[in-house]
């Protein structure tokens, strides 16, 4: 909560154990902001909450607190009772405007707090397969795992930000496959290619590359050997192309976990699960195949682990793998998957609760389809490709700003449409462009040649506008919107708070003029406003990965 609200709550308790000799829970203790302005600051609704325990009405209840709270919290210019029993409180200008050296004081760490306690948290996402380009729906989840990896980084929170990477199984089987067929397509020499391999350009640049690197050399060696070498190259060469994309998108990752990682570390890893599972009674054979009792634990039927053939199915190296999350010392486990692994998140708690684990420890946010629309038609692939939109045309298109915006801004909870042609407008019809313009406005004000250089004052008490008093009220209450957002892990409120502040803003600047030359006193203080407005607005844009230009 802002430093205002921490305020009244203490000042609430105070007054409920002088009037009534109760020492408040911290739940009844709620401060929240009106939603019309005209009703104050701030309000508690904690007359309507002790009703019941003082068998009172709330107005009762109110009006002796709100005669305490006057004579002894000084932070309010009123404090007013409203039916049925709200106290609202308004506050002193003097009281909102001292946030100004706060702010200034700390600079790139306004905003940042400790909320998240050092809880530790592991959070995956994005972690698509190794075998073609990133596109949007993979775009929505980066940049959503990015924006929610630094609110919880900003909140105290010790996050480690991880890739997996599914680099093994079938499908990498194709891809090496689908690499050796263009391979030898090259030396004008025939290799089958897969009816389940990859046909797309990309697969070809990388057996390119390949032949640039080591000549005929792979047409003569042992079949297996090749396989390897072949699954090897095409998975770092895909890699390096998504983290390439992913540099491009601002998406940078501290981990990177390899499926092969638990297969290569078979008797360690994967076999220890199987074994403990085992051990436990957890698992039972039929028709040749390991089967998990997964129906005992909340799940519709029962999975197998094991298939009769003796490949393990997806779900075994994935409960490897979030053993091993724990395993590293993570509190809580959080994934960003897509909404068509619904029925797979019941089953990992499920192997995770049969394990020994706290099921609600794994948190599993689905991320919706997105479609992309142009000028009001879906536009499904690109025109220069055929394929898929990737990220980096996209980012190409409407740039990376819109891009990270737009997908940061709708809850990936629900499903969205990406205007492409909303994003690429450079006026204030596109959210990311006003909120960028509102910085670059600001940014003029400070360097203008003909405003004095700012210094900062003790006090700001000529700030009285009301637009001014509203500003300084939302940048006190940054730090509580970044810990909001990153304890319900909705990164989409800081884009949110963005446009309620750069709507204040442009009002502001619209109406007023910062630098009056026959007071500069006034001015001097409206420069303290826009600097601690700056150092707000570049934090809060950074929090959802987009740039904060000093000119447009």
């Amino acid at each position: 909560m802002s430093n205002f609200e921490a305020e009244i709550r203490a000042a609430v308790a105070r007054a409920v154990k002088d009037v009534y000799d109760l020492a408040p829970d911290e739940k009844i203790l709620s401060v929240e902001t009106p939603r019309d302005p005209r009703m104050g600051d701030y309000s508690t609704s904690v007359a309507m909450r002790l009703a019941r325990t003082l068998h009172k009405a709330p107005m009762d209840i109110a009006m002796p607190l709100v005669e305490n709270l006057r004579a002894n919290y000084d932070g309010a210019d009123s404090v007013e009772t409203v039916k049925p029993g709200f106290i609202n409180f308004r506050m002193k200008a003097s009281a909102l405007s001292s946030v100004i050296n706060t702010v200034l004081a700390q600079g790139n760490d306004w905003g940042k707090n400790n909320a998240g306690n050092g809880k530790k948290v592991l959070v995956e996402y994005v972690s698509a397969n190794p075998t073609g380009d990133l596109h949007c729906g993979h775009a929505r989840g980066a940049a959503w795992g990015d924006a929610l990896t630094r609110v919880m980084k900003a909140s105290g929170y010790d996050v480690l930000r991880e890739y997996y990477v599914n680099d093994a199984g079938h499908q990498i089987d194709m891809l090496a496959e689908s690499i050796l067929s263009r391979y030898y397509e090259l030396f004008g020499q025939s290799y089958p290619l897969p009816e389940e391999g990859y046909h797309a350009q990309d697969i070809v640049e990388v057996a390119k590359k390949i032949k640039e690197k080591d000549g005929d050399k792979w047409l003569y060696e042992d079949g297996e050997k090749r396989l390897d070498y072949f699954k090897d190259e095409g998975i770092e060469m895909k890699l390096d192309a998504i983290r390439r994309d992913l540099d491009l998108f601002r998406v940078h990752f501290d981990s990177w976990m390899h499926e092969r990682f638990f297969y290569e570390n078979h008797a360690a890893r994967i076999q220890k699960v199987l074994d403990t599972m085992t051990q436990k009674g957890l698992t039972y054979e039929k028709d040749g195949a390991l089967w998990f009792r997964s129906s005992e634990f909340g799940d519709d039927k029962d999975r197998v682990l094991r298939k009769s053939t003796g490949l393990l199915t997806y779900l075994t190296p994935d409960i490897a793998n979030h053993v091993y999350k724990y395993e590293r010392g993570y509190d809580t486990l959080v994934d960003l998957w897509g909404a068509d692994h619904h029925s797979y998140v019941t089953r990992m708690k499920c192997a995770l609760q049969a394990l020994g684990y706290n099921p609600d420890s794994l948190i599993v946010d689905l991320i919706q389809m997105v479609r992309m629309v142009d000028n009001g038609v879906e536009v499904k692939m690109s025109k220069r490709t055929g394929n898929a939109i990737t990220i980096r045309e996209l980012c190409e298109d409407v740039g990376v700003d819109a891009a990270r915006w737009f997908f940061v801004s709708k809850d990936v909870s629900t499903q969205m449409d990406f205007d492409m042609n909303l994003a690429r407008k450079k006026d204030n019809d596109n959210p990311v462009y006003y909120a960028q313009y509102a910085y670059s406005r600001m940014n003029s004000i400070v360097t203008r040649e003909d405003v004095p250089a700012f210094h900062q004052e003790a006090a700001y008490d000529r700030l009285q506008d009301e637009k001014e008093l509203q500003l300084l009220k939302m940048i006190s209450e940054f730090p509580q919107e970044v810990a909001n957002a990153a304890k319900t892990r909705k990164p989409n409120r800081i884009a949110d708070y963005i446009l309620s502040f750069v709507r204040v803003f442009h009002s502001y600047y619209n109406a007023s003029r910062v630098y009056n030359p026959d007071d500069l006193e006034l001015t001097n203080q409206r420069l303290g406003l826009i600097h601690a407005s700056m150092i707000t607005l570049k934090n809060a844009l950074d929090l959802i990965g987009v740039s904060a230009p000093e000119k447009m």
